[in-house]
């Protein structure tokens, strides 16, 4: 098929080899909180995060979304997280040591994937897998530029350049 993603940073001038990959620590409802309302409403963890405001709780699950680069063999991979309803959290929790390959959980982008313009809310499918990895995602076809992105791929030179912002912003 393909080969190994590799290029020459246009900003450092170093050679990046392998296919790009990005996580976020939290989702941005996560970040958004202050010190107070973190320690007070937020249970965050390196998979899973509840965040309690105002009477009602939201559920969170760090997945993987990887963007398929034409001609590479490794995909561009975000670490990203989604939000899921409370039932899908559990069922998600419940079954993580032995995760059940055809359960598909929808969800709601929560990363602001920049350079691509709002990414926050896109509908997403949650599919598990095991061997101890985390969930990788689809994302429902649309004309948002990620979601053309996922369904298409990229070009190498556009991977480069969201991996050039990505690594230098």
């Amino acid at each position: 098929m393909g080969g190994i993603f590799s290029f020459k940073c246009r900003t450092c001038s170093r050679i990046h080899e392998g296919s790009p990959s990005f996580e976020f620590a939290m989702p941005s409802q996560y970040e958004r909180l202050s010190k107070d309302e973190r320690s007070n409403n937020a249970k965050p963890g390196p998979d899973f995060c509840i965040i309690h405001t105002e009477g009602h709780f939201d559920f969170f699950i760090r997945v993987c979304l990887g963007i398929p680069i034409r001609g590479v063999d490794d995909p561009f991979l975000w670490g990203v997280w989604i939000s899921v309803s409370e039932s899908d959290f559990r069922r998600y929790g419940d079954t993580w040591d032995n995760p059940v390959e055809t359960d598909e959980y929808v969800g709601s982008l929560c990363n602001d994937l920049s350079p691509y313009p709002d990414t926050l809310g896109l509908k997403t499918f949650a599919h598990p897998k095991s061997n101890g990895q985390r969930a990788m995602i689809a994302l429902e076809p649309t004309d948002h530029p990620l979601s053309v992105d996922f369904h298409e791929g990229l070009a190498i030179e556009e991977a480069q350049r969201i991996a050039e912002h990505s690594i230098h912003r």
